[in-house]
Order: structure tokens, then C-alpha cells, then sequence
């Protein structure tokens, strides 16, 4: 079962624990785990409301073949790939960019505005459109706004570098949040640790040290698997 079927499965087990669901399998029917699991696929972590309008977002089309080109482009001159992780294109950024811009409709005017301003900006320096510069000139035109005063609130900024810095801010999102971000960041998420007892200086230290027959069998990291058996008084056997 995959981590997210488990924790499916713990959700939803609790609840049809709490209504007295176990006792509605009748036999010959799928176990209750089952039932959950094969209940829970059709949501993906989403409910049906929220399905139905991912669907109808996705339908939807906010950007043109052109501005999805300078998306890609853009994001990776605002991060540049790197080979053994890879970057924003194989992550997905300019979908997300797009699926973002259709969920949250108060940033498609700067969004599309933006892009009419880097175009409009890279023909009035470079006689052509933003995607087909080189990377010297596209960083030259990007230089001046890509850089702001922070005692400058937000709203006062001009608007090319409001776009600029939401721009910047969806990129790494979208990929920070991809599996490729999270490799590069080597985020390994929760691990079990090793723990071989108080430091022998910290012992040393309060004037106390472990009893030998209980670190031999507590510390031993090579029956850390094992489950530990009690005698019927109370004591460790082992």
C-alpha cells in the first residue's frame, strides 16, 4: 500500500470505526479495508466538490501557445536547471503558473499585462520578442526589475516589477513543491534516528551512569528490530 492509501486508510478507518461501520461487512463481501482503500482512490485527497472544479479549471485555457513558450523560458532564467535534478520545465512550472493564474482570477491581468510589457520591452531593446533573445540580453532587460527597494511597499512598486517578483515567486513554488525541488533541496522527510543513550561526558558531567546489564540490552542497535519480552513480574528480558 502507498503512502497515500495508508494514510487514507487511517483517516477513513477511524471514521467508519466511529460509526460502528465493521459490523455492516457481511460475508462474502470485500474486508473493510478494502471497501476504504477503494473508496478513498475516486478522491485523490480531494473531495468530489473540489474534483469537479480542478476538471473545470483544466479545461479552461489562460495562457496562448506564445506566453506558455515565454513561461518556460522565463522560469528558467529566473532558476536554471540542474542536470542531476533537473528544473522548472521538468517540474511542471509553466502548468502550474497556468493552473494558479485560473484559480486565483485577481492575478491574471498582472500576469498576462506582464508579459505584454516583456515583449513590448524586448522589441523596443532588441528588435524581437522576450523567448528568442539570447540569455545575455534576456538577463539584461530582466536586470533593472528584478531587483526592488524593500522600504517600497509592495503597491507602490511599478508594475513591471510587481510582475516580476510574482513571476519569480510562482517559479519557485512550482518547483520547489515538485519532486525535483525536493530533491534538490534533499529534503528526505521524517526518518527513524539512531540513539545510542546520553553522552558518556554528560554522564560524567551529573555524576550518573547506566546500569551495564540494561545498556547491553536497551543499546544494542543490532536487535533494535526485536521486540522486546517482559518476565511476568515486570523485568526486561530481553
Amino acid at each position: 500500500m502507498d503512502r497515500r492509501k495508508s494514510i487514507q486508510t487511517m483517516i477513513l478507518g477511524a471514521g467508519a470505526i466511529s460509526l460502528g461501520l465493521h459490523s455492516c461487512v457481511g460475508e462474502g463481501e470485500p474486508a473493510l479495508e478494502e471497501q476504504i482503500i477503494e473508496s478513498a482512490d475516486g478522491y485523490f485527497g480531494r473531495t468530489p466538490e473540489e474534483l469537479e472544479r480542478i476538471e473545470k479549471l483544466n479545461a479552461e485555457q489562460l495562457f496562448n501557445e506564445h506566453e506558455l513558450e515565454t513561461i518556460a523560458v522565463l522560469s528558467e532564467v529566473i532558476l536554471p536547471p540542474k542536470p542531476e535534478v533537473g528544473g522548472p520545465l521538468e517540474a511542471g512550472v509553466p502548468a502550474f503558473i497556468e493552473f494558479i493564474g485560473k484559480d486565483m482570477p485577481r492575478m491574471q491581468n498582472t500576469l498576462l499585462g506582464g508579459f505584454l510589457w516583456l515583449d513590448n520591452q524586448a522589441l523596443e531593446m532588441f528588435d524581437t520578442d522576450f523567448k528568442s533573445l539570447e540569455l545575455s540580453q534576456q538577463k539584461q532587460l530582466l536586470d533593472p526589475i528584478a531587483f526592488y527597494d524593500p522600504e517600497v511597499p509592495s503597491r507602490k512598486r511599478p508594475f513591471e516589477i510587481q510582475w516580476f517578483s510574482l513571476m519569480r515567486n510562482l517559479t519557485l513554488t512550482g518547483y520547489y513543491t515538485s519532486e525535483w525541488g525536493i530533491k534538490d533541496l534533499g529534503y528526505k522527510g521524517n526518518q527513524p534516528n539512531v540513539w545510542d543513550g546520553v553522552p558518556q561526558d554528560v554522564l560524567d558531567q551529573h555524576g550518573v551512569a547506566y546500569d551495564p546489564e540494561w545498556i547491553a540490552k536497551c543499546i544494542n542497535q543490532d536487535t533494535r528490530g526485536d521486540i522486546a519480552t517482559w518476565d511476568e513480574d515486570g523485568n526486561l528480558l530481553t
